[in-house]
């Protein structure tokens, strides 16, 4: 079943105004405005907790007794370079932003350990349009490459990284960009999985479930190599195979 298909939850409402189309969690964001995208908006009200650095600008918000994420979509690769955070536009929910937005909300219905979606926006300019999402930060969390980077695992822990992936395996959630950063482990050492953008369900095939792990086996090893102090072994590798084929 692909994501877009999903039906809303009654909680989710609809913004649309002039080339703007959001979706956003009527619970979470009860007085919603599209300045809720814009980073200046935040700053203005010193919400911003941090950043991170990767092809944009990741902003971590504060509002209230709730903690954010807020993204721009950007494009990866050679074409990246030449049209930068543009996407051809063939419908409002094809859009890269209200598929991983229907995604997660799929995924907390499955009750699969991924962020709570809590809106996303589309800006229409003639054929293509440009996108940011807000996702639920998940709190007193690391990824592993951040993890790994100041100490090492237990054999148990690596288990149940295995043990997660499997979960989302085993109900055909196709995660496209499985890596070290995309997976968090928080302080009750609960796994996590995040950045569910051109992530899909699928029918569980062996092709893609062993694509997802190839590419996370070459992530550990291009941080080893990139990094003085990382506490990663093949054997750990071992450890969550064990945990995925369990």
């Amino acid at each position: 079943m692909n994501s877009s298909a999903i039906v809303k939850p009654c909680q989710q409402k609809v913004f649309q105004q002039d080339n703007l189309y959001c979706v956003y969690e009527s619970k979470l964001l009860k007085n919603f405005h599209p300045q809720v995208f814009v980073p200046d908006y935040w700053q203005a009200q010193q919400a911003i907790e941090g950043t991170a650095q990767g092809r944009g600008t990741t902003y971590f918000i504060k509002q209230g007794k709730h903690h954010w994420v807020l993204r721009h979509y950007y494009r990866g690769g050679l074409i990246g370079k030449l049209v930068n955070d543009h996407y051809l536009f063939t419908g409002n929910h094809a859009t890269r932003a209200a598929r991983e937005f229907a995604l997660l909300t799929q995924l907390r219905q499955l009750d699969l350990p991924a962020p709570k979606p809590v809106a996303f926006c589309v800006r229409r300019s003639g054929v293509s349009y440009q996108a940011d999402i807000i996702t639920e930060r998940i709190e007193q969390a690391r990824d592993l490459v951040a993890l790994l980077s100041t100490e090492s695992l237990s054999p148990e822990l690596w288990r149940d990284i295995g043990r997660c992936i499997q979960a989302f395996h085993r109900h055909g959630i196709y995660h496209h960009d499985l890596n070290a950063h995309n997976i968090l482990i928080d302080n009750d050492n609960k796994v996590w999985l995040i950045d569910f953008d051109q992530g899909e369900q699928r029918k569980p095939a062996q092709h893609w479930q062993q694509q997802n792990m190839d590419r996370l086996l070459r992530s550990f090893n291009k941080e080893s190599k990139k990094l003085a102090q990382f506490y990663w072994q093949a054997d750990n590798w071992q450890q969550l195979m064990e945990g995925y084929l369990s």
